[in-house]
């Protein structure tokens, strides 16, 4: 693993966050996407935003570099296991539960003009898109990868990368039906744990499509 003062501007935000794991905190701070725009350079993707690239950068050279948080060097079967317990699991539970919340607000505030009407129905589609999605992984893909036949998996993760960029369009238009998951003062309980846990749901997506797109499957199609 690279020093932290080895770290440039011109590198990718997928390769920082690969190399630097904790850069993704950074990256979320800032608006930054690591994960399905994560080709784009540091200087690149902050001169785009009108950020200070190199501020962000020393940022990240102070977060730590720890060996057990990089999966850049660890079997790939092991890495499969933990994207399969920790996302995939996950993301199966959290889904209907957040559109049950959902469906609940919309019903007892559609009186309110900040009521984010159609989030239910948008994290059904979500949630269907998501399971076709991890079904075409654990069938398809993974056991591909597993079998050592990565190389050979190039169609298969073009297809996963490309449903990658619709699961970023769809976490952006979530922030949209959200005010940017800000809850109004009049929202209740419920409606204020519902937009907290919208963003937690953003940010292991952001991290799991992270950890596909620029770590395991660049290390199978090698491997």
């Amino acid at each position: 693993m690279n020093n932290p003062t080895e770290l440039s501007m011109e590198q990718t935000l997928g390769s920082l966050a690969a190399q630097v794991p904790a850069a993704s905190r950074v990256f979320r701070t800032a608006g930054l996407d690591y994960c399905c725009q994560g080709e784009r350079t540091l200087a690149a993707a902050c001169e785009e935003k009108g950020l200070d690239a190199a501020s962000l950068l020393e940022s990240i050279r102070r977060m730590p570099l720890s060996p057990d948080a990089s999966w850049e060097s660890k079997p790939l079967a092991l890495l499969v296991q933990h994207i399969l317990e920790r996302y995939h699991e996950s993301l199966r539970r959290e889904l209907p539960e957040l559109r049950q919340m959902a469906a609940k607000v919309e019903e007892k505030h559609a009186d309110k003009p900040s009521c984010p009407q159609g989030l239910a129905h948008h994290l059904d589609a979500i949630h269907e898109a998501v399971l076709s999605h991890l079904a075409k992984e654990e069938q398809i893909l993974f056991p591909m990868i597993l079998a050592g036949r990565g190389p050979h998996a190039v169609g298969p993760i073009q297809v996963m990368e490309f449903e990658h960029q619709e699961h970023g369009a769809n976490l952006a238009r979530t922030r949209e039906l959200t005010s940017d998951l800000t809850a109004p003062p009049e929202a209740c309980a419920t409606w204020r744990a519902l937009y907290l846990r919208l963003g937690e749901l953003e940010n292991d997506l952001m991290d799991h499509i992270h950890l596909e797109n620029h770590v395991l499957f660049p290390r199978a199609l090698c491997e």
